[in-house]
This record gives C-alpha cells, structure tokens and sequence, in this order.
C-alpha cells in the first residue's frame, strides 16, 4: 500500500499536566484524556473486610482514625479502576459506524491510559497511538479513547492490552488493517524490584495492511512522533488534521 494522504486527530496538552511530578509518567502526558465509564458502582462490605484484614496483616490498626474509612476508599478505588469489566464493547460503539469513501490512514494518538499490573496491583499508565485503515466504513473519533478505556480499566499486562485493543478493532470495523501502540510507565519496576525510574515499556500490535506492508508501518511510526504535535499550543483541542506525505 502506498504511503499517501493521511488524517489524524490530537488534542492539546493538559494545562494541569503532571510532568513536573515526582511521580509522572517519562512519557509526556500529551494527548487525548480517555473519557470515563459511566457504570454505577456496587459496594460491599466483603471486600471492605478484606481489606480491613489486610490492614491488620500488615501490623495497622484498622480502627484508628486514619485507617477507619480506608477499607471503604480502597473498594471504591478498586471498584472504578476496573470497571472495565462491567463495560460492554457494543454498547460503548453504539452503533458508532458509518459509511464513507474514504480508505487512507486515521490516527487517534497521545490518548492518556493508567492501568493496574495484574502481578502487583499496582498502575503502570502512559500514551496509546491507534491507527485503522477504513474498509467502506469509519468509526466515531470518540469511540477509540473508550475502547481503550474499556481495556485498560481491567488487571491487565501491557502486552494483552494491546492486542485486546488492535483485535477489537479488527472485529468490530472490519477494517483493511489496524495498528496499535502503547508506551507506558510501571510503577511496579520503578518502586519497587528493579527500582528503574525512567524507563517505559513500548508494545505495538500490527495486524492487516500495517503487517504486510513495511511502507504503512513506516507511516505510521513516524505520524505518531511527529514532535510538532507534541508541542502544539495549549489553546489547540482535538484539531483535525490533515497532511499529504508524498
């Protein structure tokens, strides 16, 4: 496939951005925010006691005064950080499909992620860079940062949540190829193990058209660190964009 027209979508960076704090991602926190789930949260008081116990484990007193409501904080956090779960990947689409002639590249990149390691519990979160190359159909701009959101809000590895992404895509819009790149931070290699503070963790998945053609991949790999875009102008939010690279 030949490297040709492309359009892409990016948004501004936060003004409130983290990246002067101590515990901000090396990736700069540039992109699109992924919008949040909107599901209803049960609580009970199961979880609360297990928590309550593990506090007591740890040689905490649960009932002290600092500790007193943490059992009912850590469900409600937990509860939300994997909401993921409960989310329904028609229902978040909603039908979000629609017919175009068009069959050049669409970039969604810098989308904001945080997840939970599966193996520690704790949260590693960075940048995702989606592309598709549209079969006769194209889907809401919109529905990319939530189907992230979808996977992500999930006990994940990096490498699952990647595919998952790509191959739901894949499913979902039929699409000739898609391409999928996440780069994140892990809390759990940089307090703790390892305790390497800088580094970020790069996975990609590349199915149809970005696999069998180096030139596409290409393409793609370069839209997304085009640093132009990473220093847009705060005022700038999801600009449509559209370049011709031949």
């Amino acid at each position: 496939m030949a490297s040709a027209r492309c359009a892409w979508v990016t948004s501004s960076r936060a003004a409130n951005s983290t990246s002067g704090s101590a515990l901000a991602c090396p990736v700069r926190a540039v992109g699109a925010a992924a919008p949040r789930l909107a599901k209803t949260l049960i609580y009970n008081t199961k979880m609360q006691d297990i928590i309550r116990q593990l506090l007591a484990e740890l040689g905490e007193d649960p009932a002290r005064e600092g500790l007193r409501d943490t059992p009912k904080r850590v469900e409600k956090s937990m509860r939300f950080l994997t909401s993921g779960y409960q989310a329904d990947v028609d229902e978040v689409l909603n039908n979000a499909l629609f017919t175009v002639d068009y069959n050049e590249m669409v970039i969604v990149r810098d989308i904001d992620f945080y997840s939970l390691c599966e193996h520690h519990l704790l949260p590693f979160f960075g940048r995702c860079h989606v592309a598709y190359i549209p079969n006769g159909k194209v889907l809401g701009l919109s529905k990319i940062p939530r189907l992230v959101e979808i996977f992500s809000r999930r006990l994940q590895i990096q490498e699952r949540l990647t595919n998952q992404i790509a191959e739901t895509i894949r499913e979902k819009v039929q699409p000739l190829g898609v391409a999928v790149v996440m780069e994140a931070a892990h809390l759990c290699m940089s307090m703790r193990g390892v305790e390497k503070q800088n580094s970020v963790a790069v996975t990609s998945a590349m199915l149809g058209g970005f696999r069998q053609d180096a030139r596409t991949r290409i393409e793609f790999l370069e839209l997304i660190r085009r640093p132009e875009l990473n220093d847009r102008p705060a005022t700038m939010s999801h600009s449509g964009l559209a370049c011709v690279t031949d």
